[in-house]
């Protein structure tokens, strides 16, 4: 993949001694880098820590990215390297997936209009039900299927990010869509009995 030329122009001004270029850096990719990282560590506050430790980590290395992925794929190995060290950190005070909605603060929302309180109250319920059955995944499951579907990640972008080869990425995903599959079959199963 080929570096974006505006990227390319804030990160040689950047390593000209321009700071306010990765400013904009940060301005442009912070929102899309949190998102993602909430989605991985399920909190708001991690997210924001690992990602200010990632741009930081980026600025410090800025003069080791070789142009040969995008700029957010080389900033999102950081994040990801950074959220795995959280992770570490974090395993043992294993969170439940509602208290994971208390820390983050959101809930994925559907944008259509929904005037009937029993359509909204389903909805929320299948939204809890895809969280706790991502949440059930293992990591590694986990990541490749949020990068993959939420972040929209091509496989060798996430394959770069994950450090491993592409046929494991495919492996990975397709694994994980198939955990989903049971888990999620398996609660509609116990909702109809």
């Amino acid at each position: 993949m080929i570096v974006a030329s505006d990227d390319l122009r804030l990160i040689e001004s950047t390593l000209a001694g321009d700071t306010e270029a990765f400013g904009e850096l940060v301005l442009r990719y912070q929102d899309r880098l949190c998102g993602t990282l909430v989605h991985m560590l399920g909190s708001v506050h991690d997210a924001r820590d690992v990602a200010q430790e990632a741009f930081l980590l980026a600025f410090e290395k800025l003069e080791t990215f070789r142009r040969e992925s995008s700029f957010y794929s080389w900033l999102f190995r950081i994040a990801y390297n950074a959220a795995i060290s959280q992770r570490r950190k974090e395993r043992k005070n294993r969170r439940s997936i509602d208290h994971q909605k208390d820390q983050t603060g959101s809930e994925p929302t559907d944008s259509r209009p929904a005037n009937d309180p029993a359509y909204q109250l389903e909805i929320e319920d299948s939204q809890r039900q895809v969280r706790e059955a991502l949440d059930e995944l293992g990591e590694e499951y986990r990541d490749a299927i949020v990068l993959k579907e939420l972040e929209g990640l091509r496989y060798e972008e996430i394959a770069e990010i994950l450090g491993c080869p592409i046929g494991t990425v495919r492996s990975r995903i397709h694994r994980a869509r198939q955990l989903l599959r049971e888990k999620l079959a398996r609660v509609t199963e116990r909702e109809q009995t």
